[in-house]
This record gives C-alpha cells, structure tokens and sequence, in this order.
C-alpha cells in the first residue's frame, strides 16, 4: 500500500513542480525551458530526486539555477501539496528525450534497398 501511495505522491509533486517553474524569476531557469521528467520519493517521504530535461541554456548554470531555487520550489510544494513533511529537493539531469531523439534520427536515417524479385517466386 506504501508504494501506491508513493506513487501518487510522486506524480504529484512532479505536476506541481512543473508549475512552480514556470513561476521561477530566475533567468537561467526561465529562458532553459525545463520539463520534469520524473520525481522519485524515498520511503520515509523526507528527500525527492528531481529528473529534469533542459532544451535550451547552459546545462551548468541550470543545474546551478535549479540547485540555488531548491529552497523556494520547496516552499511552494509545501503552501501546494497538504505533507507532513515536504521532502529536500536534489536535481538530475535526464537524458532520456535526448537519446530518444539521437534513436529517432539514426533510425529516420537508415535507408532500406527494395526488394529485388526473383524469377523463382513469380507466379
């Protein structure tokens, strides 16, 4: 029953995240357009790693700019989502969108040769 709970927990605070961001004044955060690609809770609800994937901007100075607004994201997840305790944020960086998309490109790339008949198989 704990991971049930867990789980909504953590897609909740991943929406809610999203939201936040958006209201971040930070120009590293704000001009990075940043997406939340998952938010994992641990057990005891008292830390939470952020997955996050960046479009644009320096991937340095917006981990530095996620890390310096921990604070502020976490009080806004407090006033937003009725926890006992609010976990400590701590960002990654996933690469899973880019990945995604270098499969997508190779896989767009390759060229298929058509079909060549043989005489045997006419009929």
């Amino acid at each position: 029953m704990a991971n049930y709970r867990r789980g909504r927990i953590n897609d909740e605070m991943q929406k809610e995240l999203a939201m936040v961001l958006r209201e971040v004044k930070d120009p590293r955060i704000s001009d990075a357009f940043i997406s939340i690609t998952a938010v994992d809770v641990t057990p005891d609800l008292k830390y939470a790693k952020v997955y996050y994937s960046a479009m644009r901007g320096d991937k340095k100075e917006v981990a530095k700019g996620l890390r310096s607004s921990a604070g502020y994201l976490r009080r806004q997840l407090a006033q937003r989502m009725n926890l006992r305790m609010t976990p400590e944020l701590s960002f990654y960086e996933d690469h899973s969108i880019e990945h995604g998309a270098h499969i997508s490109k190779l896989l767009n790339s390759i060229e298929f040769a058509p079909e060549e008949e043989t005489e045997g198989e006419e009929e």
